[in-house]
């Protein structure tokens, strides 16, 4: 019985990191261009972000090649900055935009960038390992309403929730 589980355990931890089923992430993915502050502009939610304005994401290199990672938010029921940081590491091609980032402990979640501007990296549709989880993210803290809806329609387009997303105060 324990060999069965020990053997589950990593089929577990690898399917977190995993994209949706007709989603796809984007090809000819850079990191370098990619690093740097992201603004939170809309999202589906959740408890680790609720009540959060002013969400920024920061990303950087770490020693060991992989992403340190640094999302921020204020928290407008406590009054304070709540801060999580964690670690990326693509899952395979890095020119791929497909990671999986850890807030805790061996736990991966996917990141998985499936819109992106690639000719000045201004703006990101990034989704988690299933459909509950949805950002777009930009280079500015305000994004003009037409490329919004323009990216939401996509994501709507491929089975996301965009009626309830949370449109980020910044």
């Amino acid at each position: 019985m324990i060999k069965r589980l020990l053997c589950l355990i990593p089929m577990f931890l690898s399917s977190c990191a995993g994209i949706p089923d007709g989603v796809s992430p984007v090809t000819g993915f850079d990191i370098d261009r990619y690093l740097g502050r992201w603004y939170e502009v809309a999202r589906l939610d959740h408890s680790f972000e609720r009540g959060l304005e002013q969400v920024t994401a920061d990303y950087s290199y770490r020693d060991d090649g992989g992403i340190h990672v640094v999302n921020r938010g204020f928290d407008t029921r406590k009054k304070k900055w709540k801060e999580a940081i964690g670690r990326a590491y693509f899952v395979a091609d890095p020119a791929v935009g497909r990671l999986k980032v850890s807030f805790w402990g061996p736990f991966y979640g996917g990141y998985n960038i499936i819109a992106l501007d690639k000719t000045t990296y201004s703006y990101a549709l990034v989704c988690g390992p299933d459909r509950s989880y949805l950002w777009i993210l930009a280079r500015n803290p305000h994004m003009n309403e037409s490329l919004k809806s323009e990216l939401m329609e996509k994501a709507r387009a491929l089975g996301f929730a965009t009626d309830t997303m949370i449109h980020v105060a910044q």
